[in-house]
């Protein structure tokens, strides 16, 4: 039984099952359902709705009218038990929604020190790693991955499945039909890979030398004509680095027939010639 303390407003309901922990802060007539965990030090803002198998680490702040846990927009779904979890130390702000996955124990999950924006929507089976940043009306379908890190501006949809990098900056409006490669800065529509993300990748305490290499890298796979197996090839010959590392697995992975593919570079023209 939740007992009505003074950090729980006297207009929230808030199913008897429920599982909140005693510093765990609720605002007026937000409703929280039976099989809903809260952890320690999360405020929930008024107007909030935590529904289905929904598990809150601690310290979330969870802003008005955000609604978390409902069932998958998904016509495949047929009532399984699946679940949104969602690590500590993530700012959630208004209108935010976070569907439940499809299937029986699958999950939707977001980690920990991630900022969502007003009316983000996080479709069945996402992933989001660790501080990440998604902007003001962004809408990921289902299956998205979001790396650790990633800056994904506003007012853009990303299509069911695609993956983004560590690191990697989207601009506004753009439009994300496939892979986002680790390190790299997209934008348009159609979208392209447009440069390093050299001022994230500053900003993140890359090294000279990691940024040096990078750079490199990014010649090689953007500024060049050659088959992409034969620049993998050439990444080959760089110095061994563990964020090169990423990146060549990464692009091998989204080359695969379970990923869909990646966005290419930008054309080059006869002014980037000169």
């Amino acid at each position: 039984m939740i007992a009505m303390t003074p950090l729980i407003h006297s207009t929230a309901v808030i199913h008897p099952n429920a599982e909140l922990h005693p510093t765990v802060q609720v605002g007026a007539y937000a409703v929280i359902g039976e099989q809903v965990k809260v952890g320690p030090g999360t405020t929930i803002g008024h107007h909030v709705i935590l529904e289905g198998w929904t598990e809150i680490g601690a310290r979330n702040q969870i802003y008005p009218g955000a609604v978390i846990g409902l069932a998958p927009q998904d016509l495949k779904y047929q009532g399984a038990v699946s679940y949104v979890k969602i690590g500590d130390d993530n700012i959630i702000r208004e209108y935010v929604t976070i569907n439940r996955a499809t299937y029986a124990e699958e999950e939707t999950r977001v980690g920990d020190g991630n900022l969502l924006m007003a009316y983000v929507h996080v479709g069945h089976n996402c992933v989001i790693g660790d501080k990440t940043v998604i902007a003001n009306g962004v809408a990921l379908a289902g299956h998205v991955t979001i790396e650790s890190m990633a800056r994904i501006s506003g007012i853009l949809g990303i299509h069911q499945f695609v993956h983004i990098g560590q690191l990697a900056m989207v601009g506004g409006m753009t439009r994300v039909e496939r892979d986002v490669p680790p390190f790299m800065l997209v934008e348009g529509n159609p979208s392209r890979v447009r440069s390093l993300n050299s001022v994230g990748l500053k900003r993140a305490g890359f090294s000279i030398e990691d940024l040096s290499l990078l750079k490199k890298a990014f010649r090689i796979l953007y500024r060049s004509n050659d088959r992409l197996e034969t620049r993998l090839e050439q990444l080959e010959l760089l110095p061994k680095n563990p964020h090169l590392q990423h990146l060549k697995q990464f692009i091998r992975l989204s080359c695969t027939s379970q990923r869909r593919g990646l966005i290419p570079g930008k054309q080059r023209s006869a002014k980037d010639e000169t």
